[in-house]
């Protein structure tokens, strides 16, 4: 069932969604050749709980890490770890949320380390293009698949191709909620966007062939051809008019100090 929020709720989400969309903007600081996937994860844990809040996937299905740190041919939900070095040329994606009395915001960018391929650079700029092109049809009295349609239009036309294993979801009241929203479809199809959902959309694309595995820690997928992945997140409400972005810097005003006085841990 698809649970519409109303303007309070939504206004808790956007709490949360300020301090995600602040953290992704501040992670290219710290990512380097040498860093660790774990020096990810304490650093955005640490950006969470010095705001007030609490991070959205600790502990989520058993997840052990604040943020999904995937690198290269890892698609989502890479587990971080000491022993994960970036190199130079390497690309990864840092995907996680926050929440905020309750409510939930998430998002995702995938970044350059250090100098990298062109190709790769046309990787993240696509995925992020992609979004954008979804986005164009999030709209009141448009079908779902209007936007997965989209999404898919663009990164094919690019060259690379869409993820099919993994899709965008419902956010608010808990992390995942219906409905699932498929990077890839046909127009016309799909529930009717209302006024009042919210929503966390996120293509993931690949180089190569879009098949994916998981790994033995039954969490880590990869692309099953080696071919490297990017992945763009953030979380939309639909409006009577223009969707809002929550998740994006300067989509929304944002007051971190106030959301640390106004968030509750409980």
């Amino acid at each position: 069932m698809i649970v519409l929020k109303s303007a309070h709720e939504i206004e808790q989400m956007k709490k949360a969604a300020a301090v995600t969309a602040a953290m992704l903007d501040e992670l290219p600081s710290i990512i380097a050749p040498g860093i660790s996937t774990k020096d990810i994860d304490h650093w955005c844990e640490a950006y969470i709980r010095n705001h007030g809040m609490l991070p959205a996937f600790k502990g989520y299905g058993g997840f052990p890490a604040a943020a999904c740190v995937s690198v290269n041919e890892e698609v989502v939900h890479g587990i971080p770890s000491k022993k994960r070095l970036l190199r130079e040329g390497d690309i990864v994606s840092v995907d996680l949320g926050t929440v905020c009395n309750g409510y939930y915001s998430d998002a995702a960018r995938t970044y350059p380390v250090g100098t990298i391929s062109d190709e790769h650079a046309r990787l993240i700029r696509v995925a992020e293009e992609s979004f954008f092109e979804g986005l164009k049809f999030c709209r009141k009295g448009n079908r779902l698949g209007d936007v997965s349609h989209a999404i898919q239009t663009c990164v094919e036309s690019a060259g690379f191709a869409v993820v099919r294993d993994f899709v965008g979801h419902g956010v608010g009241r808990n992390l995942h909620e219906d409905p699932q929203i498929p990077n890839y479809g046909k127009a016309g199809r799909g529930p009717l966007l209302t006024p009042g959902m919210t929503l966390a959309i996120e293509p993931m694309i690949c180089t190569g062939a879009y098949d994916v595995k998981v790994l033995s820690n039954d969490w880590t997928a990869v692309t099953c051809d080696g071919s490297w992945a990017a992945h763009y997140e953030n979380t939309v409400v639909i409006t009577e008019g223009e969707p809002r972005i929550l998740t994006l810097l300067g989509a929304e005003e944002t007051n971190l100090s106030s959301n640390k006085e106004d968030a509750v841990h409980g």
